[in-house]
């Protein structure tokens, strides 16, 4: 049998996490921190922070940003439910356009969604290839889109314009235009869940590329002090000569990051170089197995432009419908091999259906969801 997307375990992950087990330090510690400074040199970006996920990651934020009832935050309407799930948890509104044949967002749609409630475009790198962010942000800098915007917080306010928050939960390795993943949007959150390539079991991380008028220590401190029920000392710092003394600053969440996970993140970024290598080949290797078939339509692979992290390979079948598709997935699991479908999408799950929103409204969503069977992709 070969499953769909293993984690890599092997004897160096172990080694970390009983290193830590035995330090006798297992919540957020050194080596969250460390891995906070390792990401941030990974991605360029002067600041990051890593917690529990990430959807908490991202509705952390968008917390801190100021998002409530009545905003507009636009996504794609092919992702999965965490992109929709956290506006939901903050009472604003998810308005969902539809995707490109690449999967994307498509932009044509993106700039019929803006309104003057719009507070947050949040584009998805599906698959792990970025979005084209600098055009996205070409597009909220126009006069007509920053002369509507009505800022309702501080930071909004300091921004001056539409946030672009990419959702990179698949792109964590991948560039565009020169630059990587974690400083094309304005605000990039990444997960390392268990299926991702760089994986901390459970685990997520926020890197800012946020303009100079923005002072991150002060927003990371911020973020920190949120994701630990408002109080104003971690763990860490109460450790220190009479640190024992905390308030609590405001009524926040739960969501760091322990040192047990973030271990395992430590081995995988030092060898990460080594974990794309052999994904793309992989990738590379579908393509040219299938490019012959006439039914074959390949998933976008690297180009002048992009380098994606390889995260997924979404090959699409032409000229079949959904039932087919589904047949085809059986008889692949027949002979011994796990595939999986990213995504359903919003509108076709019960939970939005149900708000009102209809998968005609999003042909290319459709048509993408209803050929596509994602292969196994992984180190081993």
């Amino acid at each position: 049998m070969i499953p769909f997307s293993p984690p890599r375990i092997d004897e160096a992950s172990i080694a970390e996490v009983v290193d830590t087990l035995r330090s006798g330090w297992i919540t957020t510690g050194p080596k969250t921190k460390a891995l906070e400074q390792e990401i941030s040199k990974y991605c360029g970006t002067s600041r990051s922070i890593c917690l529990n996920s990430w959807t908490n990651a991202a509705e952390l934020f968008l917390r801190w940003w100021g998002i409530q009832a009545g905003d507009e935050v636009i996504i794609p309407s092919y992702t999965y439910c965490a992109t929709a799930n956290i506006i939901l948890h903050l009472g604003a509104v998810p308005v969902m356009v539809d995707v490109d044949d690449d999967f994307l967002m498509n932009k044509d749609e993106l700039r019929e969604a803006i309104t003057p409630r719009t507070k947050v475009i949040m584009p998805v790198d599906i698959g792990g290839r970025p979005c084209d962010h600098r055009a996205i942000r070409e597009l909220v800098s126009e006069d007509v889109y920053t002369e509507q915007f009505q800022p309702r917080s501080d930071a909004q306010s300091n921004l001056g314009r539409i946030l672009i928050l990419a959702d990179a939960a698949h792109s964590f390795g991948a560039q565009r235009g020169g630059f990587m993943s974690g400083k094309l949007a304005d605000v990039t959150v990444f997960s390392f869940h268990a299926v991702k390539n760089l994986t901390t079991a459970e685990g997520g991380a926020i890197t800012f590329n946020l303009p100079n008028s923005f002072h991150l220590e002060t927003v990371y401190k911020e973020l920190n002090t949120l994701s630990l029920h408002g109080q104003n000392k971690d763990a860490l710092a109460k450790t220190q000569k009479a640190g024992w003394r905390y308030d609590v600053v405001q009524p926040g969440h739960k969501c760091n990051m322990t040192d047990i996970h973030a271990s395992l993140g430590l081995v995988e970024i030092k060898r990460y170089a080594e974990n794309l290598q052999r994904r793309r080949a992989i990738h590379e290797r579908y393509t040219e197995a299938f490019s012959e078939e006439e039914w074959f339509q390949a998933p976008p692979g690297a180009d002048e432009e992009v380098t994606p992290s390889w995260h997924l390979y979404m090959l699409r079948i032409r000229g079949i419908d959904e039932a087919t598709r589904d047949r085809i997935i059986e008889g692949i699991e027949f002979r011994g091999v796990s595939v999986n479908v990213h995504f359903i999408p919003l509108p076709m799950l019960t939970a939005y259906r149900e708000l009102g929103y209809r998968i005609e409204d999003h042909p290319r969503a459709y048509d993408n969801f209803s050929r596509v069977i994602t292969l196994p992709i992984y180190y081993q």
